[in-house]
Parts: C-alpha cells; structure tokens; sequence
C-alpha cells in the first residue's frame, strides 16, 4: 500500500527503500517514480538540480503514489522554506554536526511557536489542502544528515532537538571523516560500525533512522539492522551503471559498477 503518512508508517514499524533523484529532469524523475519505489527525494545538494527543476519534477512525482522528499543543498532557511511551501513532505539537510546546528534547522522547517519558519505556504496548501499550516509541524519529516565524525558524537543531543524527526547517514561523507574512502558501498569495519551504532541509537530515542546505499545488499543490511528506510544508490548511477553493463556485455568484457557519486 503506498504511505500516505511518514510518521504513522514508521512509529508502526514500517520499513521502505527510496528512489534519489540527482540527474535535472522530469522525464527521469518520472522513470524514476514510475518503478515502485516506497519514498522519492530530489537531490538538490550534489545533484544538478537547482530550485525550479526540483519544482518541476516534485509536480511529476506528486502524481504517483510515494511521497517525495527534498535533500536540501544545506542548512539554509531560505531554500528549506521554499522547498517545503512547494511541496515537499520532507527534508533532508546535511551537515548537522551539533544541537545549535539541528536547532537553526528546526527553526527554519516549523512553524511557531517550535521554530520561526514564515508563513507562505503557495502550493503546498493545493496540494494538500487549506489544513497544511496546522498540520505541517507534525507531518513535515526533518531529517538531520549525521555524516561526520563530530556528528556521530553528538547524535543524542541533536536527535534530542524538538522538532528534529531522526537522522540520515550519508556513508560516504562519514566514511572520509573516520579517514576512509568516500563510498555508498563501504567496507571499513569502523564505518560500518558507526553506521550500525547511529541506527541503535536513533531508534533508542524514539527517531527516524534512514541511510544512503550502493547496492540491494546493503539496504537488505541496513533494514535488517534497524534503519527505517533506505535509498538505493542515485538514478545517474544507475543508469552509468545500466549502460556500461550492456556496453560491456556487447564488447565480451566483464562488468563493473561506475565510479563516482
């Protein structure tokens, strides 16, 4: 059944994986959304997505049935605030290292009396209706990005912030930050350690744990080890990936996964 709610799906033990849109298009964004994925997001940080081609492909997306999320390019209040008053369901923000950074993220994603987010909701209140001001502070998810050595030191006191829903692991940037490669796909014991401990100490406060992957394999991990949900890989490495495997298959070479983000 598609979620229709974030919170209820997950506070019942629900699991998904999510689709991650990096490359500018809606015509990928609907390939993308069209395969059965349980959430979507759109990249706006490290994708080449800049704030009116995330507009156009959230109006694609919002016409299937899995809600559609936002990594926003950092934790600044305008793009936040807009990226919700388009429509968003949720936020994922990166680089939260500590309660004073995770605060400026709630203040810009809640309304008040939890945080100072202005009023103007455009097109979220067609979407979901004339009752969205009222509801969005409990229905928006905010997602910290826990993916520093700093971060993971200070996951209870950020995740303690109100308004702050759990926390996003982005391995790859972890990954430098403990001194190892920058990989979706790690294999370091002490990365993958930090990953297993975020998602143990996320859920023993009660919060969101979600993760990024490179591979079936790891989500199938990550879930089993107590992550809410996981995103598999980006649609441009999918398709580098789908394509160097049937050149190679037409050139009678053995196939490998692309390189890069």
């Amino acid at each position: 059944m598609p979620i229709t709610d974030l919170h209820a799906h997950f506070a019942a033990g629900g699991t998904a994986v999510n689709g991650w849109c990096a490359i500018p298009s809606p015509v990928t964004a609907e390939i993308m959304g069209r395969q059965g994925f349980d959430l979507m997001s759109v990249d706006l940080q490290h994708g080449l997505i800049d704030y009116p081609m995330a507009l156009t492909m959230l109006q694609v997306l919002q016409g299937l049935p899995a809600p559609v999320m936002a990594r926003v390019p950092w934790n600044e209040p305008g793009i936040i605030m807009k990226c919700l008053d388009a429509g968003f369901s949720g936020i994922i923000c990166p680089m939260i290292n500590t309660p004073d950074d995770a605060r400026r993220l709630v203040a810009a994603s809640r309304y008040a009396p939890l945080g100072g987010r202005s009023f103007g909701p455009t097109r979220a209140n067609l979407v979901f209706g004339p009752g969205y001001a009222k509801a969005a502070n409990s229905t928006v998810l905010v997602l910290a990005m826990i993916e520093t050595r700093e971060a993971l030191q200070n996951l209870e006191s950020i995740l303690a912030v109100e308004g702050i829903d759990g926390a996003y692991v982005g391995p790859s940037d972890l990954g430098l930050s403990l001194g190892y490669e920058p990989t979706l796909d790690p294999t370091a014991p002490e990365v993958l350690d930090a990953i297993r401990d975020i998602a143990t100490r996320t859920r023993a406060m009660g919060r969101i744990a979600g993760v990024h992957t490179g591979s079936p394999a790891m989500i199938k991990a990550m879930l089993a080890q107590g992550y809410h949900f996981a995103s598999l890989l980006t649609d441009a490495r999918m398709f580098a990936n789908a394509v160097a495997s049937q050149l190679a298959l037409l050139r009678g070479q053995p196939t490998t996964a692309t390189k890069g983000y």
